[in-house]
């Protein structure tokens, strides 16, 4: 697990609970400063639809320069994906690169970034926050990963024992990284709206308001909308990703109740909105999508003011 972030640490956690090695790749000045043990407190999506509150301990082990791994996975925030890889580099870590990221760059960036090494492209279905020695996280029962073809490891076989014995499902897209572009313009959608209804430096809080309020709901419908159709401008057909899209489509002020009661109902979704709370990976989907859509000249009356306000009050 490339650093301490709280996907790697989630994962981490649940990979060595199922009786594999895990090891955490922390720069040698950081080190010192890096806890030996964290407390995790997991609501667990993987065994019940509603989620299972589980307490526990983890134990770190760390990595050291010039070391193989079967797996190496990256989960960084706000465009530091090129700079994690070049870390790898640099220490001569080597393995199968399993990628949980937003990612807003063309494949063919990707690719110059990575080079001759192998890697496969994913989403992580969980989230939370690390504060004072506990990791408190939300784990869904499944992950989004890219096809075999298309991935084109030599040990996508082994990567799916790993997943399946940790009782991890995965769901596999048309193709992952135009699914991460729509999956970031949705999100782009509801923080700018979350941003627009609450405090901007109380993300939680700012989740909770849009959560309970059909009016909000209907908005970020609405916002998401506009998203997108910037999405669409870059060539992603949308006939692949019906499903993801569905609730889209539907009268606004439908899909704000459907939503509003979703949340309500189903307390994985609702903590996991509450517990991403990194600033830096909200501003950082919002302005990729807000930058796209002006560079296409895509019309966008309420994507653009809100994620305007929201960058404004950030520099205040």
């Amino acid at each position: 697990m490339v650093g301490l972030g709280v996907i790697g640490t989630t994962y981490g956690y649940v990979f060595q609970a199922s009786g594999h090695t895990v090891e955490h790749f922390i720069r040698e000045n950081k080190q010192a400063d890096a806890p030996s043990r964290l407390t995790v407190k997991l609501f667990d999506g993987r065994y019940n639809g509603k989620g299972e509150a589980k307490q526990a301990e983890y134990s770190l082990a760390f990595a050291q320069p010039d070391n193989s791994y079967d797996f190496i996975v990256i989960s960084v925030s706000a465009g530091k994906l090129a700079a994690a890889i070049q870390t790898l580099n640099e220490h001569n870590l080597q393995g199968t690169i399993i990628v949980l990221n937003g990612i807003w760059e063309e494949k063919s960036v990707v690719d110059q970034w990575f080079g001759h090494r192998p890697y496969i492209l994913g989403y992580p279905v969980a989230g939370g926050s690390i504060e004072h020695g506990v990791l408190d996280s939300v784990l869904f029962g499944h992950l989004m990963l890219e096809s075999q073809e298309k991935a084109n490891i030599a040990n996508y076989a082994d990567l799916m024992a790993l997943l399946s014995s940790c009782h991890l499902k995965t769901e596999v897209p048309y193709d992952m990284l135009a699914w991460i572009w729509i999956h970031m313009a949705i999100n782009a959608g509801v923080i700018t709206t979350a941003a627009k209804y609450g405090d901007v430096f109380d993300p939680a809080r700012a989740a909770q308001t849009v959560m309970t309020s059909s009016k909000a709901l209907m908005e970020s419908v609405l916002t998401i909308r506009e998203a997108i159709r910037i999405i669409e401008a870059r060539g992603v057909s949308f006939r692949h990703y019906r499903k993801d899209l569905l609730p889209y489509t539907i009268p606004p002020r439908i899909a704000g109740w459907l939503m509003k009661r979703m949340f309500a109902n189903n307390e994985l979704t609702r903590r996991i909105m509450q517990l991403h709370s990194n600033v830096d990976d909200l501003i950082y989907v919002c302005k990729s999508v807000y930058d796209c859509g002006k560079e296409h000249g895509i019309p966008a009356p309420l994507l653009y003011p809100k994620y305007e306000h929201f960058a404004a009050q950030l520099r205040k």
